[in-house]
């Protein structure tokens, strides 16, 4: 990356996933002269941790990217709408994590062990796709590249810390009223999520489906290039706090045995491969809680179809799902000299 230095703005940084991006930024000590944290006007002024110190949350407003090089957005749709064309204006290359840019055709939607090149192309915004759709594309790209992926069905099972700390709070405060023999009233979501499942993330639309699940369709044919593929998604808010799980099933052009997949799959950037049903071994989501890879399991031959395959894909929701893909795209831009440095 050279000894370049960015001026990195988090935006959205007293959230769960804002905090995350200060964290990966220090873990990975990406070459930053200084990191600032922003926030609406009802957070500035609060402290967040980034590398030993405590830094001030600014307000976030107009004129707050002059001299700026990067911006990480985690502050929800509207916000993004707002302010970060009003960074790209000022020269600041913005990745945003909410779905208000993932489907513009003028925005790249970016997995860098996916997708890369798409970064040649950014305008000033780069989109980071959903939590779900990031960790199945990173384990669909080997596949696809080795042997044409023709369809895909998934079914999530997706951790509460999708829907941000309230969820969480929600989850942890309903097992503690239900093992105390009290009633629960659901705030959050729309039912009881201790010791259930909801077959529904986000509203649903009028083909049935919900928002999530048309995310997963679509991001997935953007983010691998081909329109030509067919996907179809289930996606189910499970009582787990950290690490979606998703059983994917593959059907495709050419044959790939699941010994082949497996080498393939060991073998991938950002993919860790846990596939010993002998010994019980495969991914789970206590696995993947602050881990940067995607978990590979479960992988078998669909015996129904002549070229199926099955795989089950865990990972870390907040973190390679969100934070840590926002600042491997900032690492990628760097490396191709794609930042625009006033």
């Amino acid at each position: 990356m050279g000894k370049q230095q960015l001026r990195v703005a988090v935006c959205g940084a007293t959230g769960a996933v804002g905090r995350e991006m200060l964290k990966v930024l220090e873990q990975r000590e990406f070459p930053a002269s200084e990191v600032v944290p922003f926030a609406s006007s009802r957070s500035a002024g609060s402290r967040v941790e980034f590398a030993g110190q405590e830094l001030t949350v600014r307000e976030l407003k107009e004129d707050s990217f002059q001299g700026f090089d990067l911006a990480l957005f985690s502050a929800g749709g509207g916000t993004s709408q707002k302010f970060a064309p009003l960074a790209a204006k000022s020269g600041c290359v913005v990745v945003d994590n909410s779905s208000a840019w993932r489907m513009d055709p003028a925005v790249p939607l970016v997995v860098p062990e996916v997708n890369p090149q798409d970064l040649d192309w950014h305008k000033g915004i780069i989109a980071n796709p959903n939590c779900s759709t990031i960790q199945m594309v990173v384990a669909l790209k080997p596949i696809h590249d080795e042997a044409r992926i023709k369809r895909i069905v998934v079914s999530t099972y997706q951790a509460v810390s999708g829907t941000g700390h309230k969820a969480i709070v929600e989850l942890e405060t309903q097992v503690r009223r239900l093992f105390n023999g009290q009633d629960v009233v659901p705030d959050v979501y729309p039912h009881q999520i201790a010791f259930n499942c909801l077959p529904q993330i986000d509203v649903f639309l009028d083909n049935g489906y919900t928002k999530e699940e048309m995310k997963m369709v679509n991001e997935t044919k953007k983010i691998m290039g081909d329109d030509s593929i067919r996907v179809t998604a289930t996606t189910v808010r499970v009582p787990v706090f950290y690490g979606h799980s998703e059983s994917v099933n593959i059907e495709t052009a050419e044959k790939l045995t699941a010994e082949e997949c497996r080498l393939l799959l060991a073998k991938a950037p950002g993919i860790t491969v846990l596939d010993y049903p002998e010994k019980k071994t495969y991914p789970m989501p206590v696995h993947a809680a602050g881990e940067d890879d995607v978990f590979v399991g479960r992988i078998r031959e669909d015996e129904s179809i002549e070229n199926g395959l099955n795989i089950w894909v865990v990972a870390d929701n907040i973190r390679k799902g969100a934070a840590l893909n926002a600042v491997q795209i900032g690492e990628e831009l760097m490396r191709r000299d794609l930042v625009r440095v006033p």
